[in-house]
């Protein structure tokens, strides 16, 4: 029986009538309700555009899709673009579908975001872009980041999809590049059932991407937009124009009308979270066996990362037993080390640097949830679990 699950519903009253409100109106495909979702979060977000859509995985793929079709300095199959060896797989899967070369640095074993010394090796004249990808909450140093490629031809992508609510300096992590990426899963910080969003400063990136969206038709353009230009009058010339490839990545009217309930709690679920992650530093600082991710700037602390350090006598197998008998729910870090995954076969790909830290956190790590409310209570009991090892 699971005692301590890896996440918990964020849902009240509030988003149950989101849903009534949706039924009642008997529309649920795109619109009003989505809109609004949209709106609140550039809002709350301070970015300039918005698109949301059926999942974070779609929110990747719609930001790498946007930049093979901007009017200047496109991205074009073959180009190379950096990633951290780990993320999830749909940081990756968009960049191999696209005709991408993927390079590959690895990550700094205590924030385990992207090791920027490798990734400053790792930048060349053929590099036109890097995927920075904020991990279980935790920001990247953009400064740094910013600083290697001020005078390059390099966008900067953020997959952010593990981080709402976090912050550097106090700007919001996935505002830092041309786009930024965001989930709204079951687990993560805020849920519409699946959702996820792109943010952009860009007006021509988030026309290209209204149409993407929506099959690559110019329906949901502005009449004056950076795609086709001026539309129609004659609604019906313009109902079924297709004029770039595209999808179907369109949310449901009852995600947008949930996103708004729960935007309006982000806040306070982020309050919490950052108050567990203080009690579990506290607890498990400097101890002998485990290291623990280190915090830049205020992390929104997605979950709290195990790893068993290289001296200890411990095994992961042996202390991921002893919280199971607990009741404890864990999980891999992510994908680990996403080079030692079969998928990788089909991709363009390069490995430039050793990645010994993502090999051991592959093979040593681990992480428990972190939630929306106090749960302090379960994190003692496996504290104190994991301090008897």
């Amino acid at each position: 029986m699971i005692e301590y699950p890896l996440a918990l519903s964020s849902w009240g009253d509030e988003e149950i009538d989101a849903i009534q409100s949706v039924i009642k109106k008997g529309m649920y495909s795109m619109g009003s309700e989505v809109r609004q979702f949209e709106s609140d979060f550039s809002d709350f977000f301070g970015s300039k555009y918005n698109v949301m859509v059926n999942s974070g995985s779609s929110a990747n793929l719609l930001a790498v899709a946007a930049l093979f079709f901007v009017k200047e300095n496109a991205l074009k199959p073959g180009d190379e673009v950096i990633v951290p060896a780990v993320s999830w797989s749909t940081t990756y899967s968009p960049l191999q579908q696209y005709g991408l070369k993927v390079v590959f640095v690895d990550i700094d074993i205590n924030t385990l975001n992207m090791d920027l010394d490798q990734l400053e090796k790792a930048i060349t004249d053929k590099t036109r872009a890097i995927f920075a990808v904020n991990l279980l909450g935790n920001p990247n140093d953009f400064e740094r980041i910013n600083s290697l490629i001020a005078d390059k031809n390099i966008y900067l992508l953020e997959d952010n999809c593990e981080s709402m609510g976090a912050k550097l300096h106090g700007k919001h992590t996935g505002t830092f590049g041309i786009v930024g990426t965001f989930s709204t899963f079951f687990s993560h910080h805020i849920s519409t059932m699946e959702g996820g969003v792109v943010v952009t400063d860009s007006e021509e990136v988030y026309h290209i991407m209204l149409s993407i969206r929506a099959h690559g038709w110019t329906r949901n353009l502005p009449k004056v937009n950076l795609v086709s230009g001026v539309k129609s009058d004659n609604p019906f010339e313009e109902s079924f124009k297709f004029v770039l490839p595209g999808y179907n990545l369109r949310p449901l009217e009852f995600s947008g009308a949930i996103g708004q309930k729960q935007i309006e709690k982000l806040p306070d679920f982020i309050v919490s979270r950052r108050e567990n992650a203080e009690y579990f530093q506290g607890r498990m600082k400097d101890n002998e066996h485990f290291l623990i991710q280190a915090e830049t700037g205020e992390s929104s602390w997605f979950g709290f990362s195990l790893i068993v350090k290289e001296d200890s006598s411990l095994s992961r197998q042996e202390v991921m037993s002893q919280l199971s008998a607990k009741g404890v729910e864990t999980r891999p870090i992510v994908t680990g080390n996403f080079v030692a995954n079969p998928v990788i076969k089909y991709y363009d790909h390069t490995v430039p640097f050793e990645l010994k830290a993502a090999e051991h956190l592959d093979e040593n790590g681990f992480f428990i949830g972190n939630h929306h409310t106090d749960c302090r209570p379960g994190l003692t009991r496996i504290c104190d679990e994991l301090l008897r090892l």
